[in-house]
């Protein structure tokens, strides 16, 4: 009996030691699938994305500086990542770029800081810093620091590595419009609501406009845009970080940065597009950038660029419509429209001939990929080649006030362009309206 009960004892003995071996190996394997995610946690010392900015603008730690965006960029030898911001000219110096690679830090490496040429004088400048990631580095997010070595990640505001993967051909959009900022009480509903629709007529697939304020009848149309998916508005607090002018010149109109930062918004909104859309059209909210022998933007680019393979910068003439200036017929003075708040740009038909003996500006349809820095009226830094587009083949309709206020009405142009698409139009406009509710359905 003595024999049997030990044998028993070393059954239930090996029974246990086996049920414990197997609780050991199921928890050995356990802390083997999460500590991958546990030694990310103490290497990057609360996990740098986690502070991810998810502002327009973001204060850079320990500087005067502003960030606003990431982009991959390898056009320029030696480095991979360019980092848009805007800087304070005087106390610019040394920075280091830091990025989270999969979630845990590496060393940083040396940024290169280019002030844009063009700053007409004002504190704040539009700055590109350029980095270098570091090897066996799949960099996510990307940040700047004033110290070669970082600190806790936490404490840091990460910007997102965008256009990480490049997109081909066939699978971008034809033609994007880049407006650049909207601020004060600008609240042209009627002129702006012709424009957008004039530039799906001609083949836009997106606008981009960056707000920092606006009327609310403007404000109620932009939101049906983009709920339609057309527009994209991009959120521009810049007064919550600095005084902006309404100025382009600081001698004259004092402030920190030049027309509310429009240089900037410029050149963030071509990185923006350089890998969904094949051209980005720069102009101001009040301008159309027509062709005059196509019906649409793309056979007007699919002829230049044959003509000219090498060119990434089409220059196109401005051309202004004063809007003291009405079409006496009246064919266009349409009384549904009365009660909306704007300019109706199919009045206005006499244009002038720009002074070409002095500066004349224009502005830009460009290859987005062949672009590295921007001003409002030129680039500043591409690749490949420049075009003047003749002003009969291609021109902008601004309809403003006078640029050449001496001019007499019968020393105007006739041009009746825009009339050309009145048919598709109009009803189009009046479609927007009145679900905006600024037309009832009985009035003509």
């Amino acid at each position: 009996t003595c024999h049997c009960n030990i044998s028993h004892i070393k059954i239930y003995c090996w029974k246990f030691l086996f049920l414990l071996l197997l609780i050991v190996c199921a928890i050995l394997s356990y802390l083997y699938k999460i500590s991958p995610n546990i030694n990310q946690k103490t290497v990057a010392s609360g996990l740098c994305p986690s502070s991810v900015s998810k502002q327009s603008i973001t204060p850079l730690k320990n500087t005067k500086h502003l960030l606003v965006s990431a982009y991959m960029d390898q056009r320029v030898p030696g480095f991979d990542v360019r980092i848009i911001g805007m800087f304070r000219r005087d106390s610019i110096q040394s920075l280091h770029c830091c990025f989270c690679c999969s979630g845990a830090l590496v060393e940083t490496t040396p940024a290169n800081v280019l002030q844009h040429p063009d700053n007409f004088g004002f504190p704040f400048v539009t700055t590109d810093v350029m980095c270098r990631i570091p090897q066996n580095c799949n960099s996510t997010h990307v940040t700047l620091l004033t110290q070669p070595r970082p600190e806790n990640a936490s404490i840091y505001a990460w910007l997102p590595v965008r256009n990480r993967k490049t997109k081909r051909e066939d699978q971008m959009m034809d033609f994007t419009v880049c407006i650049s900022n909207l601020f004060g009480d600008y609240n042209n509903v009627l002129q702006f609501a012709q424009t957008l629709e004039m530039y799906r007529l001609i083949g836009v697939n997106r606008v981009v406009i960056y707000n920092t304020s606006c009327g609310p009848e403007l404000d109620r149309l932009l939101h049906h845009y983009v709920q339609e998916g057309f527009l994209e508005v991009v959120p521009w607090p810049i007064d919550k970080h600095m005084n902006p002018s309404r100025g382009w010149l600081f001698s004259e109109h004092g402030g920190d940065i030049h027309y509310f930062g429009q240089l900037t918004t410029l050149n963030e909104c071509i990185y923006r597009s350089m890998e969904r859309s094949r051209y980005v059209l720069l102009n101001d909210i009040d301008e159309i950038i027509m062709p005059y022998q196509e019906d649409s933007l793309k056979p007007l680019m699919e002829r230049l660029q044959t003509q000219h393979k090498d060119v990434g910068v089409f220059l196109i003439e401005n051309h202004i419509f004063p809007k003291k200036h009405f079409e006496p017929s009246g064919k266009f003075h349409l009384a549904r429209w009365n009660g909306v708040p704007g300019i109706n740009i199919l009045e206005h038909v006499y244009r002038e001939t720009p002074d070409r003996t002095i500066y004349h500006p224009y502005k830009m349809i460009v290859r987005p990929r062949m672009v590295e820095q921007t001003s409002v009226h030129s680039v500043l830094r591409f690749f490949g080649q420049q075009y003047s587009v003749p002003p009969d083949v291609c021109r902008i309709v601004h309809v403003r006030v006078a640029l050449r206020k001496s001019l007499k009405l019968e020393e105007l142009n006739v041009d009746k362009r825009l009339w050309d698409f009145e048919e598709k139009l109009i009803p189009k406009v009046d479609q927007v309206l009145k679900k905006l509710g600024w037309l009832s359905g009985k009035e003509k």
